[in-house]
C-alpha cells in the first residue's frame, strides 16, 4: 500500500509534465502511423496487382522490422540528426510491415466469384477496388493497422533517446536513477495507450457492413487528429537550448540542483549520451551535461563551465565488490587494486577519447594500457572459479572493465564473464546486489547520491571533500549492502556542464553563474 501511495503521490507531483509527455507519445506514434497507412496501403494495393514485386516489397519491409529499435534510431541520427525527424522515420519503418502485408493479404484472398460478377456488372478497376476489394479486405488491413499501432507505441518510447520526447523520459531516467515510481510512471500510462488503441481499433474492426463507409471515412480522420497531438518545440534563434541525459534531469548534483543552487532555467530537451556530443557540435545543442574526463571534449572542441558553486561532488572511480567474493577469493583485493593511482583525469580522457572518437575498440585501449604500464600479463588457465564483471553503458565502463579482465586472467587462475552495456546506475547496482554480477566500476558521487541519497545535513558535513565522501560511502555500502570499495582508480569523472568552445568564448560565459546571468538578460 505504502508503495503504491509513493506511486500515486509521485504521479500527482509530475502531473503537469506526465501529460505533456503521454500527448507527445500519442502524437509521436499517430504522426508516423499515419504516414505508414498513406504509404503501405497504396503498397498493399500496387503488390496484390504485381504479384511479382510482392516477395521483394515483403522482404525489404520485413528486414526494416527485424532490425533492432535501437539501432536504427542510430541509423537514423548521422542522416536525420536528433528530435523528432528521426524518431518518426524510424517509427514509420516499423509500421510498414503490418500494413503492407495485411493489404495485400486481404486483396489477395477476395472471392474470384465476387469479382467476376463486379466485373460482368461493368464496374471500372477502380470502382472494383474501391467498391468490392477494399470493403471486404478492410477488417484484415484494420488488423494490420492495430499491429502497427501497438508496435508504435512501445518503439516510442525510445524517442526520448534522441530528444522527441515521450513517455521514454520517465522510463529511462526511472532506470538511471534506481527510481521505480519514475519508470513506472512512464511504463504504465505506455500500456495503458496499447491497450486502449487496440482495444478501439478491434471494435471498429468489427463495425458491421451498413457502417463500413462511415468507419473507412473516419479513420484517417481519428488517426489525423491523434497525429495532431505532437507539436515539434520550437525555440527562439536567440535562446540557448540544452541537451541534459534523463539520469540527469532528476538528480539533484544535475538539473535538479542547477535550478536550486544557480536558479538556472533553460530551455532543455531530454537526450541520451550517446548522442549528445555530437549534437553540440552540430550545433544543434549549445549547451550538454556531460563527463569531465569524456573523450569527446577533445574531439568536438568542448568546454567545462566552471562549477563555481559546487553542486558537482568529486566522482572518483573505483571497483565495487561483494563482500562474499572477496572472502572466497582473497587474492582478487590486490589484483583488483593494481590500477589504483595509474590512471589520472588526463590519462582517462585520453583513453576515452581512443575509444568514443577515434573507433578504437575498448579491448585494444586496455590491452595497450596495461601494456605500457608493465601490468599485462598472458592468460592463465582459469579453472579455479568465474567472476562476473559488469559495467554501464558508456565507453569509460568498457575501457576499464576490459582492463580488469585482463588483470585478473593473468593475475588469477579463475576465469572472467564479463556483462557489459547494462544500462544506468540501478541496472549495475540491482545486478550487484542480486547477485547476477560480482563487480562493476562505480563513482562516489553516484553512489553519494544516486544510491545512497544523502540528505542535505550529510551534503554538508563531507563539505565536497573526495577523502571524506569515498570513506561516507564505502563505510555506508558495507553496512548496507556488504559491498566493499576497493581503492580509489585516481580520475575524478564529475558531471559537468559543457558547451562549444567557441560560443563560450563569444558570449563571454565560461561558468555556470555567467551562463545563468546570460539567460537571465535575454528574458
Amino acid at each position: 500500500m505504502e508503495q503504491q501511495q509513493n506511486l500515486w503521490n509521485f504521479i500527482v507531483q509530475q502531473r503537469d509534465k506526465l501529460l505533456d509527455q503521454t500527448i507527445a507519445h500519442i502524437g509521436l506514434t499517430f504522426i508516423s502511423l499515419l504516414i505508414a497507412v498513406a504509404i503501405g496501403l497504396p503498397l498493399g494495393i500496387f503488390i496484390a496487382r504485381r504479384r511479382k514485386a510482392a516477395g521483394i516489397v515483403l522482404n525489404i519491409a520485413g528486414i526494416l522490422q527485424t532490425i533492432p529499435s535501437i539501432a536504427l534510431l542510430g541509423f537514423m541520427i548521422p542522416l536525420l540528426g536528433i528530435g523528432p525527424l528521426p524518431a518518426i522515420t524510424a517509427l514509420f519503418l516499423y509500421a510498414l510491415l503490418p500494413i503492407i502485408r495485411n493489404t495485400y493479404t486481404g486483396i489477395k484472398e477476395t472471392d474470384a466469384s465476387v469479382l467476376e460478377a463486379a466485373t460482368a456488372m461493368g464496374f471500372s478497376r477502380w470502382q472494383v477496388l474501391t467498391k468490392v476489394e477494399l470493403p471486404l479486405a478492410f477488417p484484415v488491413i484494420l488488423a494490420g493497422i492495430r499491429t502497427a499501432t501497438v508496435i508504435n507505441v512501445g518503439v516510442a518510447t525510445l524517442a526520448a533517446y534522441i530528444a522527441a520526447g515521450g513517455l521514454g523520459e520517465f522510463i529511462f531516467g526511472g532506470i538511471s536513477l534506481n527510481n521505480t515510481n519514475m519508470i513506472l510512471a512512464g511504463a504504465i500510462p505506455a500500456a495503458l495507450l496499447a491497450i486502449l488503441f487496440d482495444f478501439l481499433l478491434s471494435r471498429i474492426q468489427k463495425i458491421n457492413l451498413k457502417k463500413l463507409r462511415l468507419a473507412v471515412w473516419l479513420m484517417p480522420v481519428i488517426i489525423l487528429l491523434l497525429s495532431s497531438f505532437y507539436v515539434i518545440p520550437s525555440f527562439e534563434k536567440n535562446k540557448l537550448l540544452a541537451g541534459f541525459t534523463p539520469e540527469f534531469m532528476g538528480r539533484q548534483d544535475g538539473y535538479l540542483g542547477l535550478k536550486s543552487v544557480y536558479q538556472l532555467n533553460i530551455k532543455n530537451v531530454v537526450i541520451s549520451d550517446a548522442v549528445m556530443y555530437k549534437a553540440a557540435y552540430e550545433k544543434k545543442l549549445d549547451i550538454i551535461s556531460g563527463y569531465s574526463t569524456d573523450g569527446r571534449l577533445k574531439a568536438f572542441d568542448l568546454v567545462v563551465l566552471d562549477d563555481d558553486r559546487h553542486i558537482f561532488p568529486p566522482y572518483y572511480a573505483a571497483p565495487v565488490i561483494r563482500a562474499d567474493v572477496l572472502k572466497t577469493y582473497p587474492q582478487l583485493e590486490n589484483v583488483l587494486n593494481m590500477l589504483s593511482g595509474k590512471i589520472n583525469d588526463s590519462i582517462m580522457t585520453a583513453l576515452n577519447y581512443e575509444v568514443d572518437y577515434l573507433k578504437q575498440s575498448p579491448e585494444k585501449v586496455a590491452r595497450n594500457f596495461l601494456l605500457e604500464n608493465d601490468l599485462y600479463k598472458p592468460p592463465q588457465n582459469g579453472n579455479k572459479g568465474t567472476i562476473r564483471l559488469g559495467s554501464k553503458i558508456f565507453g569509460e565502463q568498457y575501457i576499464l572493465i576490459n582492463m580488469y579482465a585482463m588483470l585478473i586472467r593473468g593475475y588469477t587462475n579463475l576465469n572472467v564473464e564479463t556483462k557489459t552495456g547494462l544500462g544506468g546506475t540501478k541496472i549495475c547496482f540491482d545486478a550487484l546486489t542480486n547477485n547476477q554480477i560480482d563487480m562493476y566500476p562505480e563513482y562516489t558521487g553516484t553512489g553519494l547520491l544516486a544510491i545512497l541519497n544523502a540528505s542535505a545535513n550529510t551534503l554538508d558535513k563531507l563539505k565536497q571533500n573526495k577523502d571524506s565522501i569515498y570513506h561516507y560511502v564505502s563505510g555506508q555500502f558495507k553496512q548496507k549492502y556488504n559491498l566493499t570499495w576497493l581503492k580509489p582508480i585516481g580520475f575524478n569523472n564529475a558531471y559537468a556542464l559543457m558547451m562549444r568552445r567557441k560560443q563560450s568564448d563569444e558570449l563571454n560565459v565560461h561558468s555556470i553563474s555567467e551562463l545563468t546571468n546570460y539567460i537571465d538578460k535575454q528574458k
